[in-house]
């Protein structure tokens, strides 16, 4: 059954057009309710990214949670996994992250995790959204069992003590100039107060937000200032993360950028040589390159394919025991640590391999050459065009004209009315080809 407002990643959409303060408000009051388990007092904590209508969002969520009697645990601007996090380390029933991510800042959204620290299964969300919807006045708590609202100040020092925690005791990222990033987002503060501590010389971008300028030209989604800096100062690393920092990317001294499946690699191969992979293989999702299978399958490890969204790349590591995963995009989870994906986290391991390797980022980070690889979105204005039996036709045969060669990947997005179309193969003509075909259908179809 299609879901009023939640996505593939909590509920996102344009600030005070489809997140709207009486929207916020319902969702704590619907959340809280959701979460009230026995006689206890029920507390959530509340995280922002540095969007203008955070402050907005925030605010709403807080009324909504007390009106209902749960206190409420406000830690300003931080990262989602210091969410996640701090839900389980607080013993709260709930973490509440306000953010759009990778999005630029006219969009915002609320994600919301378990007291476990995991994302909410679709069955709790579509309950929240029940709850959404019904009888607002008898939601309400009696007066004297209204909730508090209460600031947390020492935030960022738990989550960047417990980062730098996952990392061996011995191990430094001194004589290492490293860019950071922070996309004028929600780890400006944090992120580079952690690599200055683990001894990095840091220098940094994106850290100025305005309440405007989230991953606005800066940020994981748009690397070219990063590789410009990381040149510039003749630097050995740059670290990019987005918005809310759960992905991170690199760009090495040569200001060229590696990607999540390139990290991925990095990571098993040295994981499996020190012995602490859970299972011999990884979790990723359908589009992650070919060559970072093939790549595993030289090291004699799998590859897990998961649909697109880092909530099910997680939900494949818990249900078959792996304790590394992610997406190309940069999203990269280690369930030893964490609940979700952690930009700061991921580039710390990183760095560890490079410094206990002692060779230039470049060469560390590039362990397989990447398949040829065509991403194109093609925007519909309703219904489905996956359904038009021309559309299936067309699909039907570019597969096969790739079958040996490559594969291809046909999804709608889960966060706009688009229809994603990704092809790969070891010949570029052949899946420009087989893509072309496919979203020439698929436009006919949506027209």
């Amino acid at each position: 059954m299609a879901r009023k407002y939640f996505g593939t990643d909590g509920i996102r959409g344009k600030a005070n057009s489809k997140i709207t303060a009486d929207v916020a408000m319902r969702v704590g009051q619907a959340a809280g309710l959701a979460f009230q388990r026995g006689e206890h007092r029920h507390r959530v904590v509340i995280g922002k990214d540095t969007r203008l209508s955070s402050y907005m969002i925030e605010y709403a969520l807080v009324a909504g949670f007390t009106s209902v009697g749960v206190d409420v645990l406000l830690l300003g601007p931080m990262p989602t996994p210091a969410v996640a996090m701090l839900t389980r380390s607080m013993r709260c029933d709930l973490g509440v992250m306000i953010s759009a991510s990778h999005n630029p800042y006219e969009d915002n959204g609320i994600k919301l995790f378990g007291p476990d620290g995991y994302k909410l299964s679709d069955e709790v969300e579509a309950r929240i959204e029940a709850l959404m919807d019904g009888d607002a006045a008898a939601m309400l708590a009696r007066s004297p069992d209204l909730g508090r609202a209460k600031r947390i100040d020492d935030v960022q020092a738990r989550y960047i003590e417990y980062a730098k925690r996952t990392l061996s005791r011995d191990v430094t990222f001194e004589g290492l100039r490293v860019v950071i990033d922070c996309a004028n987002g929600a780890a400006y503060k944090v992120a580079p107060e952690a690599l200055w501590e683990l001894g990095a010389e840091v220098i940094k971008i994106g850290v100025e937000p305005n309440g405007l300028n989230i991953n606005q030209d800066v940020g994981s989604t748009a690397p070219e200032a990063l590789a410009r800096k990381v040149r510039e100062m003749r630097a050995d690393v740059g670290i990019a993360l987005d918005g809310d920092a759960d992905r991170m990317i690199i760009v090495d001294e040569k200001g060229h950028v590696v990607d999540g499946d390139q990290v991925m690699a990095v990571i098993a191969e040295s994981w499996r040589d020190d012995g602490r992979l859970a299972k011999p293989g990884i979790v990723a999702t359908v589009m992650s390159n070919l060559g970072l299978e093939r790549y595993l399958e030289g090291l004699g490890l799998a590859l897990e394919r998961t649909a697109v969204g880092d909530r099910y790349v997680i939900e494949r590591m818990r249900e078959k025991g792996y304790n590394v995963g992610g997406e190309q995009s940069g999203h990269i989870i280690f369930s030893d640590y964490s609940t979700t994906g952690d930009g700061l986290v991921s580039a710390f391991q990183v760095l560890a391999v490079v410094q206990k390797i002692g060779r230039p980022v470049s060469e560390v980070c590039h362990r397989f050459d990447p398949y040829p690889q065509v991403l194109r979105n093609v925007r519909f204005n309703g219904g489905k065009p996956l359904d038009n039996p021309l559309v299936a036709k067309a699909i039907a045969d570019a597969t096969a004209r790739l079958e040996g060669h490559g594969r291809l990947v046909i999804r709608p997005s889960g966060t706009e009315p688009v229809i994603r179309v990704m092809g790969e193969a070891d010949d570029k003509a052949l899946v420009d080809a087989a893509v072309g075909e496919v979203c020439d259908a698929v436009a006919r179809a949506a027209a």
